[in-house]
């Protein structure tokens, strides 16, 4: 899933483009034609001389008094995201969040299908969820389907250990949500969801709001 980075374009462009390409789909469904960089980096929370130069690298750079085509750079952006196919994905873990996961709608226009459910609990292998049979990782590694992607919704104590088997099986991107760091071998990316990280930075900045408030009361009084 780091092949844009390879070509060329900087890690944390990768990461902008999709908001981006969410930015144009609201573009979109407005029925705006063409975009200016100023009113589609207010939509993407950017700065536009971010934006502009971000697009630079994929060679888009708009035209003067017109803006971008939405539908052209949406497409461009896709295309360099490689959702141009869908994406095999399965989940690791159907507590609820695993369960939310599945049953998001949202994966399926966004180029990416969820092909399996996985599930230790006995309780839960055999059943269906979202249309789908839980099964094990022993299962999944003998009978397929193929995933390039997978989503560990696991305990953290759990989450090596899936990961060595995804790996195993010739998974190269994982999605982590388990609250630990996971080790895997070179050429294999993991992108981590962190909650409680993003929860206290949060806090920092409420907390920094809240000093100036306080300070802005005192300096009044």
């Amino acid at each position: 899933m780091a092949e844009p980075a390879r070509r060329g374009v900087p890690e944390a462009t990768v990461g902008r483009l999709p908001g981006y390409l969410r930015a144009l789909g609201q573009a979109a469904e407005r029925g705006t034609p063409s975009i200016s960089s100023e009113e589609l980096a207010g939509l993407a929370g950017v700065r536009s001389t971010q934006l502009r130069k971000d697009l630079s690298h994929l060679g888009s750079y708009g035209v003067r008094g017109v803006g971008y085509d939405v539908a052209q750079l949406s497409a461009q952006i896709a295309r360099e995201l490689g959702l141009t196919q869908d994406w095999p994905v399965v989940i690791v873990g159907l507590g609820n969040l695993g369960r939310a996961l599945a049953a998001y709608r949202g994966f399926a226009t966004r180029g990416f299908r969820v092909v399996a459910l996985v599930d230790e609990d006995p309780a839960l292998v055999g059943t269906a969820i979202e249309g789908l049979t839980v099964r094990t990782l022993d299962q999944l590694a003998s009978a397929g389907p193929r995933v390039a992607i997978g989503v560990i919704t696991t305990p953290a104590r759990s989450a090596q250990q899936v990961a060595d088997r995804l790996v195993a099986m010739g998974v190269r991107s994982i999605l982590n949500f388990a609250p630990c760091l996971l080790s895997v071998p070179d050429g294999v990316e993991v992108r981590r969801v962190d909650m409680a990280t993003e929860l206290q930075i949060l806090a920092f900045h409420e907390q920094r709001r809240s000093l100036a408030d306080d300070h802005a009361e005192e300096t009044a009084g």
